[in-house]
């Protein structure tokens, strides 16, 4: 019997050989590449951060609020800055319902940016209150943006003229998850009531809430927000109804006491701010702030800062609380450290503070 050789004839071989050589290029290249990731997270340590600088477009989430509030448009407007002016970056502004868990979010890694009250983030960065079950945050500022002012809302008629007249009524104290809530919640207690027994409770949005007062559904509700807020325009501009907004600065010294002097200060809602409001109403200030998760890279945070103060008067004509975004103030009122890029920014115009 015959047996055929096993060895291949000299073209095999050689077509084999051929191919093997390409396989070493082929694997030489993968390994340079990988190497090369490797160096780059090494001292960059961001995945993103590298996609970014190779012609990759990164996505970021802005984490807002309600869509009426001022958070919503002031996001979308940033959102739009960031997608139009830092290279290789699109944003988006999401609906959320607030600080609570907007923060939440930053630490389960499914916002990268985040609007925020202070007295939530100082609850999130102690891992305290409402993130005593989840722990600390790992969110560090970009800026201070501006005050927030605590509206407790009514209508003229209802017989709700101070706090205390708000026991036994139904009252929205804000979407579950918000700083609004957060915010009512000590309020209320401030004031002598008890959240959960000495009030109807209901939690809704601001748009929500304007609409259960407007139908009779609500005596009051409570909102935390810029000046004028969308929603309690419509509220004060809709016909056969005058709006009442309630003084809150009597329990100021009882919030400062228990929590601090810089989470709550006094702050007065400017007469003409909505129709019917003839006259300064004194309430509480809380400061907001926009925040980063602290292992955003430190370029792209820089990048971000430079875009929003560049592109500001086009930020104002979206929401006129966009004003309020000033270098001399940036830097004051958070309650939690600032992001390495954020101090770069501040630093090389002048303005950090230590």
């Amino acid at each position: 019997m015959h047996w055929q050789s096993a060895d291949p004839m000299p073209e095999e071989r050689s077509t084999r050989s051929a191919f093997t050589f390409r396989g070493l290029l082929r694997l030489a290249g993968l390994i340079a590449a990988a190497f090369l990731v490797t160096l780059h997270f090494i001292v960059d340590g961001d995945p993103r951060e590298f996609a970014r600088n190779h012609g990759s477009r990164q996505r970021l989430s802005i984490a807002t609020g309600g869509t009426g509030g001022v958070w919503y448009p002031y996001g979308g407007g940033i959102a739009n800055v960031i997608s139009g002016h830092v290279p290789n970056v699109e944003a988006t502004a999401e609906v959320t319902s607030a600080s609570i868990d907007n923060l939440r979010f930053v630490q389960q890694g499914t916002a990268d940016i985040a609007f925020t009250l202070a007295d939530a983030l100082a609850d999130a960065a102690a891992g305290s209150g409402p993130f005593r079950s989840t722990g600390k945050v790992p969110a560090l500022a970009l800026a201070s943006l501006y005050d927030s002012y605590l509206h407790v809302a009514t209508l003229e008629g209802k017989g709700v003229d101070e706090l205390a007249d708000l026991r036994g009524r139904a009252v929205s104290t804000g979407s579950p998850g918000s700083g609004t809530e957060a915010a009512a919640f000590r309020v209320l207690r401030a004031a002598g009531l008890d959240p959960g027994r000495d009030i109807r409770r209901q939690g809704l949005g601001v748009a929500q809430s304007v609409d259960a007062l407007k139908d009779g559904k609500l005596d009051a509700f409570f909102w935390v927000g810029g000046v004028p807020t969308g929603a309690i325009l419509d509220l004060a501009n809709a016909h056969g109804r005058r709006l009442k907004l309630l003084s809150t600065d009597r329990i100021l010294p009882a919030l400062q006491r228990e929590f601090g002097e810089s989470l709550y200060f006094a702050v007065e809602i400017p007469a003409g701010s909505y129709p019917g409001i003839d006259a300064g109403v004194p309430v509480i200030g809380i400061r907001n702030l926009l925040v980063v998760d602290e292992s955003m890279n430190e370029r792209l945070a820089w990048e971000i800062l430079t875009a929003v103060f560049d592109q500001r008067d086009s930020l104002v004509a979206i929401h006129p609380e966009a004003r309020n975004l000033r270098l001399d103030t940036a830097t004051k009122g958070s309650p939690v450290g600032f992001h390495p890029g954020a101090i770069r920014y501040y630093r090389e115009r002048g303005v950090w503070p230590r």
